[in-house]
C-alpha cells in the first residue's frame, strides 16, 4: 500500500512539472509570434538602433554673391578624421604614429581612442597633404569623410559684411549668421555599424545620409565699388594715422547698401587670430555724435516747416552766443548771412537760432522721423537704435545741442540713411543687403521697402541746393568736389565724449562727410567717418577728400557721364523714372510703407 501511495503521488508530481513545461513552452511560442509577427517592425527598428552609431553631417552651406555674382563665400571639400577606438588593436603605438601628424601630443590622441569609445573624431577638415600622410599609414579603425569648409576668397574685403561660419559650418557673425537657416540646408549622418558586443563592422562599409545643400545668397553690394572704398579710407587712416573709420555707399531711390567698410578690417578666413571686438561691424552696432552733419535734420525740418527760406538772413553774433547759461561758439566768425551760407560755413549758432524757431516738439519728431533713435531693419544681426533721450528727459540746453549735433549718438547707418531721405526726394528707404535668395537658378528677389515720407519733394530740392553750397567755395568741404559733377553734402567734426571725465576730449575727434553725387540727380549716398585722426581733423579735411576719390571712381565704372559729355546720350546710364502710380509700389516696394506715396512723385528704378 504504501509503495502505491508513492508511485501515485510521483505521477502526480511528474504531470504538474510536465504540464508547467508545457505551460512555459507554449507561452514562449505565443510570444514568439507576437515578436515576429505582430511587433516585427517595432523590434527591427530597435535593433538597428542597438547597431548603429549616428554621427551628424553639417550640411553644405549655399554660397554668397556679390549683387554681379562674385563669389564671397564658397566652400571647399575637405577630409575630416576619425576612429572606431575598439576596432583599432595597438592605440598606444596608433596614438604615436598619428599625433605629430595631427598636431597634438599622443597621451592627448590615446584618450580619444579609449578603447570604450564607439567613434571619436580625431581632426575635423585636416589639411590635404596630412590627410594623405594618414591615408598612406593604412591603420585599421582610422577613416575619412569629406566634409564642407567654408572659405572667404575676398579676404579682408567684406570681413565685416559677412562675418563667418563656425567649424559646424553654423554662422556666427554678419550675413553669415542672420541668415543661417537660409544657408544652413540639412543635416546627413554618417551611420556606423556594430555587433552585438558593441564592435563596429562593415558590411557595407559606411553608410552616409548626403546632406541637402543650403540656398544662395546674392547680395546688394559690389565688390568693385567696395575695393575703391577700402582703398581710399584705407590711405586716409593711414595718412592720419587715425584709430580707424567707415565707409557706406548706398543707393539712394533703393536703399540697397553698395559697400560697407570698417577699418581696421580683419580675415574671415582667419578668425582665430582676431579678437571678438574686431568681428563687430561698426557701421550698424557703434555710435558717435554726429556734429554738423546733423543740421541737414535741423535745416529740413525749418524749412519743411516753413520757417526760414533759403536767402533768409541770419545773425550769427559774430563768433559767441549765450544759451541756457553756457556759450555756443563758430569755429569762423560771422556776421549778417542767408541761411543757405548758415549750413554752407556751418555755423553752430545761427543752426541754434534756428532750432529755437523751430522748438523742441517739432525737432524731436523730425528727428525720430529722420530714422535716428531707432533700428532701420537692414538685414543684419546687432544694429544699434542709437541714443536718443526722450523729449520729457531734455535738458534746458539740449534743443541747442541737438539741433548741431550734440547730446545724440547715432549709427554711420542712420547717418547715410538720413542723407539719403534728401536725396530721393524725401523718403526713408529700409537699408539693406540681400538682393535675391535662391538656388539651381530659382532666385526670390528681395524688394525695397518704404519707411515713411520725411519731407516734401519741395524741401528736398531746396535742401538739395543748400547743400551744393556745401561744396563751392564758400563752404567747407571744397575737398569732397568730383570732376564733372555737382556735389551736395554736409561737414561733420565731433569732439568726442570721455567717459573718464565726464567731458568732452580735447584731443579725440570724430571728422566726417555724408553726400550725394550728382547732385540733383543722385546716384549713390556717401558717407565717411574718420575716428580719431591725429593733427587736424575736421571732417572738410580727412572725410571730403575720400568722399571725393570714392565718387570719382564710382561714378566712373557706373558710367555715369558728367555733364556736357555724350550730349546725344542720356545724361545718366541707367537713367529711367519711374512713375509710382503704375510701376513703383506693385513692382520696387512692398505694402505697409507708413505713408503712400503721392500722385507724380518719381524715384529712379534700380540702378542694376
Amino acid at each position: 500500500m504504501l509503495k502505491r501511495a508513492v508511485h501515485q503521488s510521483n505521477r502526480k508530481h511528474f504531470f504538474f512539472v510536465a504540464a508547467v513545461f508545457t505551460l512555459g513552452f507554449f507561452l514562449v511560442f505565443l510570444r514568439l509570434i507576437v515578436v515576429q509577427g505582430v511587433q516585427h517592425d517595432a523590434w527591427t527598428k530597435r535593433a538597428e538602433r542597438a547597431h548603429e552609431k549616428n554621427v551628424k553631417i553639417e550640411a553644405e552651406r549655399g554660397s554668397i554673391y556679390d549683387r554681379n555674382g562674385q563669389a564671397l563665400a564658397m566652400n571647399v571639400e575637405l577630409l575630416s578624421v576619425y576612429a572606431v577606438p575598439r576596432t583599432i588593436a595597438h592605440p598606444v603605438s596608433v596614438s604615436r604614429k598619428l599625433a605629430p601628424l595631427l598636431g597634438m601630443s599622443p597621451k592627448t590622441l590615446l584618450k580619444k581612442l579609449d578603447n570604450k569609445r564607439r567613434f571619436a573624431w580625431l581632426f575635423r577638415k585636416i589639411d590635404p597633404v596630412k590627410a594623405e600622410a594618414i591615408r598612406r599609414l593604412k591603420i585599421k579603425g582610422i577613416g575619412f569623410v569629406a566634409e564642407s569648409q567654408r572659405v572667404y576668397p575676398k579676404r579682408f574685403l567684406f570681413g565685416h559684411v559677412l562675418g563667418f561660419a563656425g567649424l559646424d559650418n553654423h554662422g556666427l557673425e554678419g550675413v553669415e549668421l542672420k541668415f543661417d537657416e537660409t544657408l544652413r540646408g540639412e543635416t546627413g549622418w554618417l551611420v556606423v555599424e556594430r555587433d552585438a558586443f558593441g564592435k563596429s563592422v562593415f558590411p557595407k562599409g559606411l553608410d552616409y545620409i548626403v546632406p541637402s545643400r543650403g540656398k544662395d545668397l546674392h547680395l546688394t553690394v559690389d565688390e568693385v565699388i567696395q575695393h575703391i572704398s577700402e582703398r581710399e579710407l584705407d590711405r586716409m587712416v593711414e595718412k592720419t594715422g587715425a584709430k580707424g573709420g567707415t565707409v557706406i555707399v548706398m543707393d539712394p531711390w533703393t536703399g540697397e547698401i553698395l559697400s560697407m567698410v570698417v577699418t581696421p578690417r580683419f580675415n574671415p578666413n582667419a578668425v582665430g587670430k582676431y579678437r571678438p571686438s574686431d568681428w563687430r561691424n561698426k557701421a550698424i552696432t557703434d555710435i558717435y555724435e554726429p556734429g554738423s552733419t546733423f543740421k541737414i535734420v535741423t535745416a529740413s525740418a525749418a524749412i519743411e516747416e516753413n520757417l526760414i527760406e533759403a536767402d533768409e538772413m541770419i545773425d550769427c553774433e559774430g563768433g559767441t552766443y549765450a544759451v541756457k547759461g553756457t556759450v555756443i561758439h563758430d569755429h569762423e566768425a560771422i556776421g549778417m548771412v542767408p541761411f543757405h551760407q548758415v549750413i554752407a560755413k556751418s555755423s553752430n549758432i545761427c543752426t541754434v537760432k534756428v532750432a529755437e524757431i523751430l522748438g523742441e516738439t517739432r525737432l524731436a519728431h523730425y528727428i525720430k522721423a529722420f530714422g535716428f533713435g531707432e533700428r532701420l531693419g537692414v538685414d543684419l544681426v546687432g544694429e544699434s537704435p542709437g541714443l536718443l533721450r526722450e523729449r520729457g528727459r531734455w535738458s534746458r540746453r539740449s534743443l541747442a545741442s541737438l539741433s548741431i549735433g550734440q547730446e545724440i549718438g547715432v549709427t554711420p547707418l542712420q547717418m547715410v540713411s538720413a542723407a539719403a531721405v534728401v536725396a530721393n526726394g524725401g523718403w526713408l528707404m529700409t537699408p539693406h543687403l540681400v538682393k535675391s535668395i535662391g538656388r539651381d537658378g530659382k532666385n526670390r528677389s528681395t524688394p525695397a521697402r518704404l519707411k515713411r515720407r520725411v519731407i516734401s519733394e519741395e524741401t528736398a530740392k531746396e535742401m538739395v541746393q543748400i547743400l551744393k553750397g556745401v561744396v563751392s567755395r564758400s563752404g567747407t568741404a571744397q575737398l569732397a568736389e568730383v570732376p564733372g559733377h555737382r556735389v551736395a553734402g554736409k561737414t561733420g567734426t565731433a569732439q568726442k565724449f570721455d567717459p573718464k571725465t565726464g567731458r568732452y576730449s580735447r584731443d579725440k575727434y570724430v571728422g566726417s562727410f555724408v553726400g550725394f553725387v550728382p547732385a540733383d540727380d543722385p546716384v549713390v549716398t556717401i558717407l565717411v567717418v574718420v575716428d580719431e585722426p591725429e593733427g587736424e581733423a575736421w571732417g572738410g579735411t580727412v572725410a571730403a577728400p575720400v568722399f571725393s576719390a570714392i565718387g570719382k571712381e564710382v561714378l566712373h565704372y557706373l558710367k555715369v557721364h558728367p555733364r556736357g559729355e555724350m550730349e546725344d546720350e542720356p545724361l545718366y546710364v541707367r537713367d529711367q523714372l519711374i512713375p509710382v502710380a503704375d510701376q513703383l509700389l506693385p513692382v520696387l516696394y512692398q505694402k505697409g510703407a507708413d505713408d503712400a506715396p503721392e500722385d507724380g512723385f518719381h524715384v529712379r528704378g534700380p540702378l542694376w
